[in-house]
């Protein structure tokens, strides 16, 4: 039974973690809100048949949200974040009766969710946590609670050095989340570690040659048990990249007509995920950096509105810039040999779609873990490069200056740097694909995963001893 948390970035990853179980022959329930059944079935694609849902409700009203709010793209304000989060919690005697009444023999739950492991322990099923992100991410979080470096610094600008984290990593305390916010975030890292102790272990969508040196570190650290079986958007076939998430809102074919009329590396694709926002002033300093750089573009949008633009910005850019309005089909553009670099927020799905790709990134972090994946990729793989956020932000995207945008795409995508970090995204690109075929370390490492349950399912319907 999988128990995905509300968000995209939850569910699309989740749908192929369910489509990944399903192809090795392991029955799946999803469990979810109504109208976030269509996101998945969408991703999962043809295997759907042989996946179930059930759907339970939301409380939104009784929390004092919109009806119909039943995933983070739908909170109308970022200053309902934290109610959402509450609301999540009124979900525990939902989930409970499907345990009762389904008794499976796992449940795989979002960390979100740090009360599924007691809901889980009530009925003598294995837990296993699912946090979305890659396990770098997870082992310089664990260090900050455990060390409380930024603690005693005299500027929230200062440098300081993640403690006993390999690689000299350092940040500043205005790349973490906010003060405002700090002690309800840091009762939530508590839940999330406490849950971890009473689980099985984790399952980490990532693949254990791109992060070794934290994937060995992480179960030091923890003493828990993780399966890397990523990435997992890779189970996607040809013919269902366009299908992720939500329904786009521009016609593939068109998409497609136009990345087939350019050469290879020459377009930067620009998105920032489904939750990151940006000022009208901000957008525009992204367009401005966009059409000075010279270089061929697609730049996804979320706002519907178009008055902020640059006045004649799309006819000084026509044939050289496509603007998608909505949601992007991110992984059949990525995939693409006419993409060069991606710009992007750092969350984990697209930090590991592009890896996945071969696809050399801007990074451009806004909040959650995204200044963890950032470092990951511009000073662990060095696939990247930064366009020099400086601050942690709930929503709404630090600001950087166009010609900023314009000097780093120029760094990206031209010259003797360029093409060494393109060269080592390509060689990441492959490691990645071998990961997820037969006897590579993530098919490996579901295959004893599954193993494992079955080992507790076979002992679990065993005849009691009279002894």
């Amino acid at each position: 039974m999988l128990f995905p948390f509300p968000g995209h970035g939850h569910l699309i990853p989740t749908a192929d973690m369910a489509r990944a179980f399903s192809e090795r022959g392991v029955r799946i329930t999803i469990v979810t809100t109504p109208l976030n059944v269509p996101t998945l079935r969408r991703t999962i694609g043809k295997s759907s048949h042989s996946i179930e849902f059930l759907t339970i409700k939301f409380p939104s009203a009784e929390a004092g949200l919109p009806e119909g709010c039943e995933n983070t793209e739908s909170i109308p304000s970022p200053s309902l974040i934290p109610v959402f989060f509450m609301a999540t919690t009124k979900l525990q005697p939902q989930l409970e009766h499907l345990l009762l009444q389904h008794h499976p023999h796992c449940l795989i739950a979002s960390a979100f969710f740090p009360w599924a492991s007691h809901s889980a322990a009530k009925f003598n099923i294995p837990r296993l946590l699912f946090h979305g992100t890659g396990v770098f991410a997870m082992c310089a979080s664990e260090c900050l609670r455990l060390y409380q470096p930024q603690t005693n610094l005299s500027s929230d600008s200062d440098l300081f050095v993640i403690p006993h984290l390999p690689g000299n990593i350092q940040m500043t305390r205005m790349m973490l989340p906010e003060n405002d916010g700090e002690a309800k975030f840091a009762e939530l890292l508590k839940a999330i570690k406490e849950s971890e102790d009473a689980s099985l272990g984790v399952i980490v969508n990532s693949f254990y040659e791109l992060e070794q040196v934290y994937a060995d570190y992480y179960e030091k650290l923890r003493g828990r048990k993780a399966w890397f079986v990523g990435p997992l958007s890779l189970c996607n076939q040809q013919q269902d990249r366009g299908k992720r998430g939500k329904e786009a809102s521009v016609d593939e074919g068109d998409i497609l007509k136009w990345m087939d009329s350019k050469k290879a590396n020459t377009v930067v694709y620009v998105c920032f995920g489904s939750i990151a926002n940006f000022s009208e002033s901000q957008l525009r300093e992204i367009a401005k950096g966009l059409e000075d750089s010279g270089q061929d573009f697609i730049w996804v949008v979320r706002r519907s509105d178009k008055e902020w633009l640059p006045e004649g910005f799309e006819r000084r850019t026509e044939g050289r810039g496509m603007i998608i309005w909505g949601w992007a089909p991110q992984l059949l553009i990525l995939n693409h040999r006419a993409v060069g670099a991606f710009v992007t927020h750092c969350g984990w799905n697209s930090t590991l779609e592009a890896v996945s790709a071969g696809v050399p990134m801007m990074t451009w972090p806004v909040s959650a873990e995204q200044f963890y994946n950032g470092k990951l990729v511009t000073e662990i793989l060095e696939i990247g490069v930064p366009v020099g956020v400086k601050k942690w932000t709930r929503i709404v995207g630090d600001s950087v200056g166009g010609e900023a945008l314009e000097k780093a795409l120029k760094r990206i995508m031209v010259g003797e740097e360029a093409e060494t970090i393109r060269n080592r995204a390509h060689k990441l690109s492959e490691m990645a694909r071998t990961a997820v075929e037969r006897n590579g370390s993530s098919y490996c490492s579901l295959t004893d995963l599954i193993q494992r349950l079955q080992s507790i399912a076979r002992l679990q319907n065993c005849p009691k001893s009279s002894e």
